[in-house]
């Protein structure tokens, strides 16, 4: 991949949550937390709230088991080069890619992740894609129940797992948050032994809230896929709704600082994100950037 010109790349966004997407099918590149960090700056580098590396899931060690499923492995990385577990604008922008160069056509695919393979739902003509997010993990009782803080005021907010961990927390104004600049006090500390994703959340009306996120190594961003399932499953379970429960499927809005996405808790407890992905550029990276 690495040539005199430079190592190709390209830049997208789902609901402005932006990333330095790599292609790299082979697994030739050895991505360290600190060049990662590096491409995600956006002063000194191409800037994102995270890298996609593009590889073929044959070609890594943690995706070879899923080779048979999808061919295709999301290699996610937060800003700061920390590996993630999962990233569902990610995953569109991921699939965006896919369809971009070639490599998946509109209709159903499967792309690996670290989380376990997700199923995709590409429309036609550049329309929105839905991504199956598999079921959340909703802790009952004492361990799903944990309080964030911010400047010294605080909430209780809901656990919920989504292939990664998020802290839910309902407030009256998304202002309360502050400006996010830190990672948010979150008691007990056992409850996310490597950090978690924090949301804060306001009702818009009935099945539609909006959210702010301070997101795990990357700080406050425009968006958060895995981060919108999590307050549309904290949010119907504080409406008396489990879709597992009553053969119901529930649906709610979601509006993001970056636009809005549509999450689907299905009667089988699968979760359904769908919303827009575009790619805006590419280009070549120098090669100093990547020693």
């Amino acid at each position: 991949m690495t040539s005199a010109q430079g190592v190709p790349f390209l830049k997208g966004h789902g609901t402005e949550n932006d990333f330095v997407i790599i292609p790299d099918p082979d697994g030739t590149l050895d991505l360290s937390p600190g060049a990662v960090a590096r491409l995600c700056d956006r002063r000194a580098g191409i800037g994102g709230d995270g890298l996609l590396r593009v590889v073929r899931s044959a070609a890594h060690p943690e995706a070879r088991a899923m080779a048979g499923e999808a061919e295709w492995f999301m290699d996610y990385r937060n800003g700061d080069g920390s590996v993630a577990e999962m990233c569902g604008n990610g995953v569109r922008v991921f699939a965006r890619y896919l369809e971009h160069a070639g490599l998946a056509e509109p209709g159903d695919f499967a792309v690996a992740t670290r989380a376990g393979v997700r199923t995709l739902h590409l429309a036609k003509e550049g329309g929105d894609i839905t991504v199956g997010m598999g079921k959340a993990e909703v802790p009952e009782g004492p361990e799903g129940e944990v309080t964030v803080g911010v400047d010294g005021r605080t909430w209780s907010a809901r656990k919920i797992g989504m292939g990664n961990p998020h802290a839910v927390a309902f407030v009256d104004d998304l202002a309360d948050a502050g400006p996010l600049y830190e990672a948010p006090d979150v008691a007990p500390a056992s409850a996310y032994p490597h950090g978690t994703n924090v949301e804060f959340v306001v009702d818009r009306g009935p099945c539609h809230v909006a959210l702010r996120v301070h997101e795990r190594g990357s700080g406050e961003t425009r968006s958060c896929g895995t981060g919108a399932c999590a307050v549309m499953v904290a949010a119907a379970r504080r409406d008396g709704a489990r879709p597992e429960r009553d053969g119901m499927p529930v649906t709610y809005t979601v509006d993001v600082p970056g636009g809005r996405l549509v999450i689907t808790e299905r009667a089988d407890g699968e979760i359904e994100m769908t919303g827009p992905a575009v790619i805006v550029a590419e280009g070549r990276i120098d090669s100093s950037l990547l020693p």
